[in-house]
């Protein structure tokens, strides 16, 4: 029983030391990003009513959701997802806001996933949500943004693939298909199963262009070369359209000099439903799924009752810190800390030397020194705790004072330790 308490269920796990605080840096790292595009923090419940997720809504299925009731038999979820969740928030707190805004977030979601498929079922995520702005100048912003994040978590060599799943509808919507037929051509795209496509497409009462760009869906990918090949099989305006507004895009990048970073694929279309227009993912190596996700969602906020487009995204902070890993650029600790480690008797003069450096913004630790242990075991557990100096009190005017980045060790009188020192 006592080992059984000692392990996490599946699907979690604890995080602690270094891997803790470089998270924590990382957060606080791209949360200055948000903040210098002016996005304004927002905290959402990591509970919410059921119908807030529910299909209808084209967030996670019900199997995925961790549900359970409150005493008023309301069924109640842990956030599987954040924006509808800011979508909630927004409806009902800018009603009347017709201008853009601009929101971001950090926290948990929750999902229920099966374990064979190697997922947490809890992820950290730092994202940020444009809504009342439905340009082509909004979406690049977010798709730069995604780049300054990722840049400012010390990645070089990454791609932001941008999708546009209005391309596809608008396919859909020329070949007159039935919405299973739609449902079995997402599922063979989304799966990259181009010769299951060829073949399920070979037997469909579509137009031949149709036919032909299904065949060559497979090639729709790459630079804005591809957006050409695209525009080829179709003359639906829908379609058209989407393929200018890439472009648009792609050009409103350029101006930030970040083209390098991005890439078309116009047989990404993401998991949820609510996406209506452009979609992307960023991948990095050292990690076999996207570390960012998101797109645009410009009918989602109407089923709360306010009609605004918007778009979003959200860095999935697991995937990332283990491509950072894997590449060997996380941040390193800093050892930045002091311990001040004193007899009983000398606790006046440790307690007020503690004092000082606090005041001075130095991280510092005070431990009363135990007869059970010497001073190289404090010397050592400085060294596990990324101590830069040890203060030892040896009397109440006599401090031994040990460098542990040189290793160095002298005693001065406590009167001679000036702010300049810390």
């Amino acid at each position: 029983m006592k080992e059984t308490l000692l392990h996490t269920p599946e699907g979690v796990r604890d995080i602690y030391g270094d891997e803790c605080r470089q998270r924590n840096q990382l957060l606080r790292d791209i949360h200055h990003v948000l903040h210098l595009y002016s996005y304004h923090d927002i905290e959402t419940p990591s509970f919410e009513y059921f119908n807030i997720f529910n299909m209808e809504k084209g967030s996670a299925h019900s199997n995925e959701m961790y549900k359970f009731f409150d005493r008023n038999n309301n069924t109640l979820v842990l956030r599987p997802d954040f924006t509808p969740s800011v979508a909630r928030c927004v409806s009902k707190y800018y009603v009347d806001e017709e201008l853009p805004i601009r929101l971001c977030y950090e926290g948990i979601t929750y999902k229920n996933v099966l374990q064979h498929q190697g997922k947490r079922n809890e992820t950290m995520q730092i994202g940020c949500e444009l809504i009342n702005d439905d340009s082509s100048a909004a979406d690049a912003e977010i798709v730069s943004c995604i780049i300054d994040s990722l840049k400012a978590s010390g990645l070089s060599e990454f791609q932001v693939v941008i999708g546009q799943v209005e391309y596809f509808k608008g396919l859909m919507e020329e070949a007159g298909a039935s919405a299973e037929e739609e449902e079995t051509i997402r599922d063979f795209i989304q799966a990259r199963n181009f010769f299951g496509l060829s073949e399920y497409a070979e037997h469909l009462d579509i137009p031949a262009n149709i036919r032909e760009a299904l065949h060559t869906f497979d090639r729709l990918f790459g630079t804005l070369d591809a957006l050409s090949i695209a525009e080829s099989f179709t003359t639906n305006r829908r379609a058209l359209d989407a393929i200018e507004r890439l472009r648009k895009v792609y050009a409103a990048v350029s101006y930030y000099g970040y083209e390098k970073y991005i890439s078309i694929d116009l047989g990404m279309l993401n998991d949820y439903d609510y996406y209506t227009g452009i979609v992307f993912s960023g991948y990095t190596y050292g990690t076999g799924d996207a570390i960012v996700r998101g797109g645009r969602y410009n009918t989602l906020l109407q089923q709360f009752g306010k009609d605004a487009p918007s778009i979003g995204f959200a860095i999935v902070l697991d995937e990332l810190m283990t491509a950072l890993s894997s590449q060997q650029i996380l941040p390193a600790s800093p050892v930045d800390r002091v311990l001040v480690i004193y007899p009983i008797e000398n606790q006046e003069p440790a307690v007020t030397l503690g004092k000082r450096l606090r005041n001075a913004n130095v991280k510092t630790e005070l431990i009363r020194k135990s007869t059970r242990h010497a001073l190289t075991e404090y010397l050592s557990y400085a060294d596990r705790n990324r101590v830069k100096t040890v203060y030892f009190f040896l009397s109440n005017d006599r401090v031994l004072v040990s460098d542990r980045l040189s290793g160095s060790q002298k005693e001065i009188n406590y009167s001679d330790i000036k702010e300049e020192d810390f």
